[in-house]
């Protein structure tokens, strides 16, 4: 099986390393320097058993000279932002019958990448896997999850099974989901509870569930995100959401989430897809959200304020 990934970050590095022993896999990175590093070095992965790895893959940087319309899949792990840029390049790249698989975070890429490729070409999914950017090209795998995919149609429930075997033959636990709101609601309260707190106090996930003040919190933006979603109609996947993210923060505890990453790094969050969606749909449905709402503007005062910071 063919697959590109587009992303080189975290989340692509992991998914380019444990699927290039079972699957042809060619990670498209926008900066050379990194392509070129992966491409001679390949993937330097820490496992969670501790044991290190160096995995070979191939690397693309540019799409005039990449191998157009060859790919099975697509697997989109850049930050939402960057979706409707990745729709295009995985418009030039897959195959005529490719399909497009997004595992990002929060809400809105599927409509992003399908204004190339087609909504019946966008394959949507949520990952419980982890793993933290140690630096450019290397990764370290912090925590082990499942993954689901939600396929809208008959055709895409076939890409879908090839994927099931695919991950599976890789070791990861992957499955179907029916209702694709709830797939992606499911993580979107996980997020909410997680990334924007862990970001803010520059901690890994563990210890918002160890530390009381921190699970307080968590449990307020959970609780309202929710209620937003009870507001829409949406049938979450578990019984019990805190006690869900409290349990995968337990899972990962050592993961440093990608909103995290991206305050180390200087980057730009997706909070307005996390926190700042809930907050704004409640608003919309008469349901207030005043954790979400402060959790999303202190994220965004702290990346607006970079240059005026004082340590």
């Amino acid at each position: 099986m063919n697959i590109v990934i587009i992303g080189a970050g975290a989340m692509g590095c992991l998914f380019g390393a444990l699927l290039a022993p079972v699957a042809k896999v060619t990670l498209y990175c926008h900066q050379k320097s990194l392509a070129r590093i992966l491409r001679i070095r390949g993937i330097v992965i820490k496992r969670l058993d501790g044991q290190q790895d160096q995995v070979p893959v191939q690397t693309l940087h540019e799409l005039e000279t990449a191998p157009r319309k060859t790919f099975d899949y697509a697997l989109i792990c850049t930050k939402t932002y960057d979706s409707l840029e990745a729709g295009r390049i995985a418009q030039e790249l897959l195959r005529g019958e490719g399909v497009a698989v997004t595992l990002q975070n929060g809400l809105g890429n599927r409509e992003s990448i399908a204004e190339s490729v087609g909504v019946e070409r966008v394959l949507v999914g949520v990952t419980a896997q982890a793993a933290t950017l140690v630096e450019p090209g290397s990764v370290r795998h912090t925590g082990s999850g499942e993954t689901l995919l939600g396929p809208i149609d008959n055709p895409q429930r076939l890409h879908a099974f090839n994927l099931v075997k695919l991950f599976g033959e890789a070791g990861m636990e992957i499955s179907l989901g029916d209702d694709l709101d709830s797939l992606l609601w499911s993580k979107l309260v996980i997020n909410a509870g997680i990334n924007a707190m862990a970001a803010l106090l520059h901690v890994p996930n563990g210890v918002l569930a160890e530390n009381p003040d921190c699970r307080a919190v968590l449990a307020q933006a959970v609780g309202e995100a929710v209620a937003v979603a009870q507001a829409l109609g949406i049938q979450l996947s578990y019984n019990d959401p805190l006690a869900q993210v409290l349990e995968i923060c337990a899972q990962t505890a050592e993961n440093r989430c990608s909103t995290l990453q991206d305050f180390l790094r200087g980057r730009p969050s997706e909070i307005a897809v996390i926190n700042g969606v809930i907050a704004r749909l409640g608003a919309e449905h008469g349901v207030a959200t005043p954790v979400n709402t402060a959790l999303t503007c202190l994220v965004s005062a702290w990346e607006a304020t970079a240059e005026q910071r004082v340590c």
